[in-house]
C-alpha cells in the first residue's frame, strides 16, 4: 500500500514538472516599449528672437546751391595781349556766408552807360575747357578766360566801332549781371562777334 502511494506521488510530480517545463517553453518574451518625449519648444510668448538690425546708411551730403549774382564779386584778373586780341581772367569771388557752386559758361557782353547797356553781340562759348562743378567756399575764387578780339580787325562799316566802359558778366545759370568797369572798343553791329569765354575753373586764374 505504501509502495503504491509513493509511486502515485512520483507520477504526479513528474506530470507537474512537465507542465511547468512546457509552459516555460511556450512563454513569449515581454515586449518593451520605449517612449521618447520630444524636447519642449520655448513658448513664442516668452522667447525673443534677435532683431535683424541693418547698419544705418547716411545719405550723401547735398551739393551747395548755385552761386547767386548778388553774392558774387567779379573782377578782371591776369590779362595778356595776343595777335589781334586780348585774353583775361574773369574772376568770381564768393562774398556770401555760405558755400556755393558754379558750373558751365558765364555770359559776357561789352557795355556802356548808366544804366549799363549791352553793346553788340554777347560772348560765344570757347570749348577749350571742360565743364566741372566748382565749389566756392566763403571768400573762395573761380575764374573763366575771356578773349576780346580787336575791333580794328574788322572794317568800320561792318563793325560800327563804339567805346565800351563795362563788361556785363552773367555768372553761370544766373540771369542778373555783375558789372566790371573795363574800357574797350566794341562793335555795335551784330554782324561781328568779338567775345569768346571758357567754362569756370577753380582759383583766381593767376
Amino acid at each position: 500500500m505504501k509502495s503504491l502511494l509513493l509511486a502515485t506521488l512520483a507520477t504526479v510530480g513528474l506530470a507537474i514538472s512537465g507542465c511547468s517545463a512546457g509552459a516555460g517553453a511556450n512563454a513569449q518574451p515581454a515586449k518593451t516599449v520605449t517612449v521618447t518625449s520630444a524636447p519642449s519648444q520655448p513658448s513664442s510668448a516668452g522667447a525673443s528672437s534677435p532683431a535683424s538690425t541693418l547698419p544705418a546708411v547716411s545719405p550723401p551730403p547735398a551739393e551747395p546751391a548755385g552761386c547767386l549774382s548778388r553774392y558774387l564779386n567779379a573782377s578782371v584778373g591776369l590779362s595778356q595781349g595776343t595777335a589781334g586780341a586780348v585774353d583775361m581772367a574773369i574772376v568770381f569771388k564768393n562774398t556770401g556766408a555760405d558755400a556755393c557752386t558754379l558750373y558751365g559758361y558765364p555770359g559776357v557782353a561789352q557795355a556802356a552807360g548808366m544804366p549799363v547797356t549791352d553793346i553788340g553781340q554777347p560772348s560765344t562759348e570757347n570749348p577749350a575747357t571742360t565743364r566741372i562743378l566748382v565749389t566756392l567756399q566763403p571768400g573762395g575764387f573761380a575764374n573763366a578766360t575771356l578773349q576780346i578780339a580787336d575791333a580794328a580787325n574788322y572794317p568800320a562799316s561792318r563793325c560800327d566801332p563804339t567805346p565800351a566802359t563795362w563788361l556785363a558778366v552773367i555768372p553761370p545759370n544766373q540771369t542778373l549781371p555783375v558789372n566790371i568797369h573795363y574800357d574797350s572798343t566794341a562793335c555795335r553791329s551784330r554782324k561781328v562777334k568779338l567775345l569768346t569765354v571758357t567754362t569756370v575753373q577753380p582759383g583766381n586764374g593767376g
